[in-house]
């Protein structure tokens, strides 16, 4: 019960951010991995890139699939 409501609040809260803020929030969750991963120890590097790079792929993929029509829309929009 607890995180649907949690879920709710964040979803009120997307709704009234713009571009900068989400660029904001995208920039800070950057810098914390950045001083997460260089904790990581030497020997365990790599099972964390890899974990990175699948975490990565999993998700960049999903977003292009939506972002990539709208911005065709949106180029083709622009022929005047």
């Amino acid at each position: 019960m607890c995180m649907k409501k949690l879920f709710a609040v964040a979803d009120q809260y997307l709704k009234s951010c713009g571009w900068k803020d989400m660029a904001l929030i995208k920039l800070c969750l950057l810098a914390m991995g950045m001083l997460i991963g260089m904790a990581i120890p030497g020997k365990s590097r790599k099972a964390v890139v890899l974990g990175a790079v699948v975490a990565f792929i999993a998700t960049y993929i999903p977003l292009m699939y939506k972002f990539l029509p709208i911005l065709r829309e949106g180029l083709s929009g622009d022929e005047t």
